[in-house]
């Protein structure tokens, strides 16, 4: 066997090997580009497949030793590495094609007949070549490195990495590959920067696709909240900011006829009021026109027309349904954010946006809405506890008076009369005695003097005391000697939720002791009622009740809430109902005096 025969198998191996992975690195990046159709892809996979011709090229010079398979391989590995370069470029920068670059491409071809036909020095012949390919090669990675101090992407720090460590293996190539030193375990080397370059590339994919996912995500979950902050759009303007390199972004719309920008974040922040002219007029009115993503690069500061333009700008139509109503603008100081985001994520983006806007504006709407409702509800009870006061005034100082001067007749009448007559007259003062302590009943349930008198406390002590009188339960109350300062209106509503709760534990209940507790603390004043009846099971929901013509806890329920409140009735596991009601003590008056406008 010829010795060199067993070095030129391991050789040949380890380039079939070597053109293998080659081969799927250009399918990958066929694939990302026919996915997003960004440039920069194409370029990566034109890089790759040229690259695989180079492999080819010196497995046909193993195979033959003809000197134009050596030619072509070091033409071609030329052209990779420029082919890596302009991808980077065009990456970080979206840099436009220039005649005078073909310059460089000439130059592989030239020196490559120049070092293998004309030249017999072995190192004046490979020095030039291997020099150009590691500055290339470093060049490449420098432009990732730049970048990834830009968006601080990890993808690209390994990028950079290993595409500098890969022109550094470039320059043992006179000294040692070329001599048959390293053989086959250069292969092995350039297959490991193949992988490591490639790896890059993808971690730097899945960094914009984790961005991209995170910014959605975010604007689903602004959407799931329960009501936008105070300033909801300068937050959700925020979201396209997580994309890697971009820098700011701003709102425009149309709006009383006159189309401007309303809100703007980041560099964009100055924006408000301002009207795009020249090259960001047309981007915009081509995205609202054709409801499509709009890319420019002559897009500059607004504020200062003059300015260097953005190295990338984007118009997002924000749709709300099917029409564009406005349109989101993003810019940045590196390249387009969108690295494996394509035009679908940019729609979805813009759609995510307009549809959180939408949200922000029905809970704006909602809040008007119940604002309004609540005002009519606080005036609906202040008319109602009006009216009580106005009958309960006229039984008492009409009604009542007429019921005491026709006693006094009866009484003159029954001093006068016969036995008989006597009798009868008496009888009728005992009804007359009836009726007066009705009128006294239905005037203190109507309005409370107590309560305008002598303050809550003592309200709800008397309240407490004539219901175990009248109803035959015995009733406990636990309560300071007084409370924090409520307006009128909060007293009253504690005092008519306490009435309510011991009519529903007489008509419902079947209990036979109840516990009355008034308690104040950490800003609110709260009032529990427990009975030991049999309960109802559970949560009671309010609203059904409502709905079944229980109206006594849905009112109770309207003046606590009214006054920014909360009411909860349960059951109790040791048997019987509770009820809770909270009044804040601070927000009671501000929110009567605010609802009744």
């Amino acid at each position: 066997m010829n010795p060199t025969a067993v070095p030129a198998a391991s050789e040949l191996s380890a380039a079939v090997l070597q053109a293998a992975i080659t081969f799927g690195l250009a399918a990958i990046f066929s694939f990302l580009y026919g996915r997003s159709g960004k440039p920069y892809f194409r370029w990566f996979a034109l890089a790759w497949a040229l690259y695989l011709l180079r492999v080819v090229a010196i497995m046909s010079f193993l195979a033959t030793g003809g000197r134009t398979w050596l030619y072509w391989h070091q033409v071609v590995t030329g052209w990779t590495a420029l082919a890596l370069l302009w991808a980077a470029l065009v990456f970080s920068r979206q840099l436009a094609w220039r005649w005078r670059y073909l310059g460089l491409l000439l130059f592989p071809p030239v020196w490559s007949y120049v070092a293998i036909y004309r030249l017999e020095n072995f190192l004046l012949a490979a020095g030039p070549a291997v020099l150009f390919l590691s500055v290339v090669t470093f060049w490449t990675g420098w432009i990732f490195l730049s970048f990834s101090r830009r968006v601080r992407s990890a993808g690209a720090a390994l990028l950079a990495a290993a595409l500098l460590l890969w022109g550094v293996h470039h320059l043992d190539y006179p000294f040692l590959r070329a001599r048959g030193a390293w053989s086959p375990w250069g292969y092995y080397l350039d297959i490991l920067f193949e992988l490591a370059t490639g790896i890059g590339i993808l971690v730097l994919v899945l960094d914009d696709l984790r961005r991209g996912l995170a910014a959605l995500s975010t604007l689903s979950g602004d959407l799931q909240r329960g009501g936008p902050d105070s300033d909801d759009l300068r937050h959700l303007l925020q979201r396209p900011l997580a994309l890697p390199a971009a820098r700011g972004s701003a709102l425009y719309v149309l709006e009383g006829g006159r189309a401007r920008f309303v809100r703007g974040v980041g560099v964009c922040a100055q924006w408000d009021g301002l009207e795009p002219a020249g090259a960001a007029a047309r981007a915009i009115t081509l995205a609202l026109e054709g409801g499509r993503p709009q890319f420019t690069r002559e897009w500059v500061d607004l504020r200062f027309p003059s300015s260097d333009p953005y190295a990338y700008a984007v118009v997002l139509p924000i749709l709300r349904g099917t029409v564009a109503t406005a349109a989101l603008v993003i810019v940045g100081d590196a390249r387009d954010p969108f690295a494996a985001l394509d035009e679908d994520f940019l729609l979805a983006l813009g759609q995510q946006i307009g549809a959180a806007l939408e949200n922000a504006d029905l809970y704006r709407g909602l809040e008007a809405r119940t604002a309004e409702l609540t005002r009519l509800q606080t005036r609906m009870i202040e008319q109602h506890e009006e009216e009580r006061r106005r009958l309960s005034l006229h039984l008492h100082d009409e009604t009542a008076q007429v019921f005491a001067a026709v006693r006094l007749q009866l009484g003159v009448l029954r001093e006068q009369a016969d036995a008989p007559t006597a009798e009868r007259l008496e009888r009728a003062l005992d009804l007359i005695d009836t009726g007066m302590r009705s009128i006294r009943n239905v005037t203190r349930d109507l309005r409370p003097s107590l309560l305008d008198d002598l303050g809550l406390v003592p309200a709800l002590r008397s309240l407490v005391a004539s219901f175990a009188e009248r109803g035959g339960i015995a009733v406990e109350m636990e309560a300071p000697d007084a409370v924090p300062p409520l307006s009128g209106e909060a007293e009253l509503a504690l005092f008519r939720a306490l009435q309510e709760a011991l009519s529903n534990v007489v008509k419902h209940a079947a209990a036979r002791r109840v516990l009355v507790r008034l308690a104040a603390g950490d800003g609110v004043v709260t009032l529990e009622v427990r009975d030991d009846g049999r309960g109802f099971g559970g949560r009671l929901d309010l609203d059904r009740f409502e709905r079944e013509g229980h109206l006594g806890l849905a009112g109770m329920r309207e003046r606590i809430t009214a006054l920014g409140g909360r009411v909860d009735v349960r059951s109790r596991a040791e048997g019987g109902a509770e009820l809770v009601v909270r009044v804040p003590v601070n927000a009671a008056e501000g929110v009567i005096g605010g609802a009744g406008g």
